[in-house]
């Protein structure tokens, strides 16, 4: 079953999670509505790409308002595809929602088991990964493209979450819109790291399509990561939708040649539950 469903125009509900969690926002936005003009036309949030500051900090208060989750409690990251990921307290929020430069600096996750916090990260094709353990409370966030993929960040997040109480076998997973294998096609290069964490792995994540050219299945990737760090299988759920086929929906940095915007992938408590 399909865990994201449309909410409204500007984003899509984890609803498979808040039906089972009232106190919980969670979700993905599309790039519909907004202020944002030229490449960026549309819901953009991302401060770094070019587009003009004032439209992005008017697009996400529209999407605050949206999901009723003011911007003063949002927190965002500088995104470097590394694997750093940061526990994120109360006396963090406001960090990075309206100002890039005042962002966590090289994180491409964030952890909590606070209320009141919205964690978000920016996305154009990456994989979205989105944790809940409904018995300690803790929810993750974090940002895996190929880069972070391989180097390990969903393995790093079920680490601080055991640190912190969790048995992996309870920990929930969800892996959200981000390219799909027939528009993510990539090199030799890539695949090496790839194989590199997929000894003794039967069904591999990729296709050889030509020569030193091979279609790249993220999702699969990830989904067979988290089994590895101990997640049940039936634990996790992956959307069908796909960052570059869906256009509709979305921005995508490899359909748009690089010059596009950037959707966001939210998760926090609510305050007053």
């Amino acid at each position: 079953m399909e865990p994201f469903i449309m909410n409204h125009n500007e984003s899509f509900a984890l609803k498979s999670w808040m039906d089972h969690q009232p106190a919980l926002v969670a979700g993905f936005s599309t790039k519909t509505g907004g202020v944002s003009t030229g490449h960026y036309a549309g819901l953009n949030f991302g401060f770094h790409v070019g587009d003009d500051e004032h439209s992005v900090c008017q697009n996400r208060s529209i999407l605050a308002q949206k999901i009723g989750f003011s911007l003063d409690s949002w927190v965002g990251a500088e995104q470097t595809h590394e694997t750093h990921i940061q526990r994120v307290k109360g006396g963090h929020r406001g960090k990075g929602a309206d100002r890039y430069d005042a962002s966590f600096r090289q994180t491409d996750g964030f952890y909590t088991d606070e209320k009141g916090v919205l964690l978000t990260l920016c996305f154009a094709d990456c994989v979205p990964l989105y944790f809940l353990d409904p018995n300690t409370g803790f929810i993750g966030l974090a940002h895996a493209g190929w880069k972070g993929t391989v180097g390990g960040i969903g393995k790093e997040m079920v680490s601080n979450f055991e640190q912190d109480g969790s048995n992996p076998e309870d920990i929930l997973a969800v892996i959200g819109p981000s390219i799909c294998e027939k528009c993510y096609i990539v090199d030799n290069r890539v695949i090496a790291f790839v194989e590199k964490i997929l000894e003794g792995v039967e069904q591999k994540p990729y296709n050889q399509i030509s020569e030193g050219q091979y279609s790249l299945d993220l999702k699969m990737l990830n989904k067979q990561i988290l089994m590895d760090s101990g997640l049940r299988e039936e634990n996790i759920q992956a959307t069908d939708y796909c960052t570059s086929c869906d256009s509709e929906y979305f921005y995508s940095h490899r359909r748009d040649n690089g010059t596009t915007g950037r959707m966001i992938a939210f998760l926090g408590w609510k305050e007053d539950y």
